[in-house]
């Protein structure tokens, strides 16, 4: 069974034009996808019906079998663009949150990546770097065995010095069973840690897609470099 499943998904803001146009795709399990497109070519809007904050105009999604809802709602967990935490709380408080929230939450896992960050959990969120509140929001999404993880843009506002830590660490050690979709700009750094990859264009138009090393191999080229050519202005 597929993890997700999208099937003739329309969205649309305005009357007759849409973000995303009859779009189609499976995701197995066990595999890291970068959904690659340039800015407002509805890869946030996807990510947000999955998660089910939004509602497509048609078509369909399925995360492992079911209709989003309440049941996927416990498979998915969700890495939003922004931060939304309270800025008074302090880190420890925001993980005690979470434990409470999420049944598959894991609190030692979550505090060993802090650690690992030298990030102080009994900091408030007010005194924190924007880049190391990031850090704290993926670090708790990456905390939980989901089936399903959806981070939009989750390096963005992280320094270079823990790019790399973060990819290979977090993103790469979670539940096998499951899968990642990542939404970035950053692509010469988060095409390391991707399985799949899909190019996104405006409309939901999936340019290119498939494994991101026979892409490399058969091509001789990164994906950024073929990013570029796909999306040249």
């Amino acid at each position: 069974m597929n993890v997700l499943e999208c099937r003739s998904i329309t969205k649309a803001y305005k009357k007759n034009h849409p973000v995303l146009q009859n779009f189609n795709i499976d995701i197995p399990a066990g595999r890291i996808i970068g959904l690659l497109g340039p800015n407002g070519c509805g890869k946030s809007t996807l990510i947000k019906m999955i998660a089910g904050i939004l509602q497509p105009n048609e078509g369909e999604i399925f995360v492992n079998g079911n209709p989003i809802g309440e049941k996927t709602c416990a498979d998915i967990s969700y890495l939003p663009e922004r931060t939304y935490f309270t800025q008074s709380m302090r880190v420890e408080e925001v993980v005690d949150y979470f434990a409470d929230f999420y049944k598959d939450f894991d609190v030692d896992r979550a505090y060993k990546l802090l650690a690992d960050l030298k990030i102080d959990p009994a900091a408030k969120l007010k005194t924190l770097s924007k880049g190391t509140k990031e850090k704290v929001q993926l670090i708790l999404v990456m905390s939980r065995q989901a089936k399903l993880y959806l981070l939009d843009e989750p390096i963005a506002g992280v320094d270079p010095a823990a790019r790399e830590y973060i990819l290979s660490t977090i993103v790469s050690n979670y539940n096998p069973e499951a899968s990642i979709i990542i939404t970035t700009h950053l692509i010469t750094d988060v095409e390391q840690v991707l399985d799949d990859f899909i190019f996104i264009s405006y409309g939901g138009q999936i340019l290119m897609g498939g494994n991101a090393e026979e892409t490399r191999n058969q091509t001789g080229k990164s994906l950024d470099e073929l990013f570029k050519e796909v999306f040249r202005c």
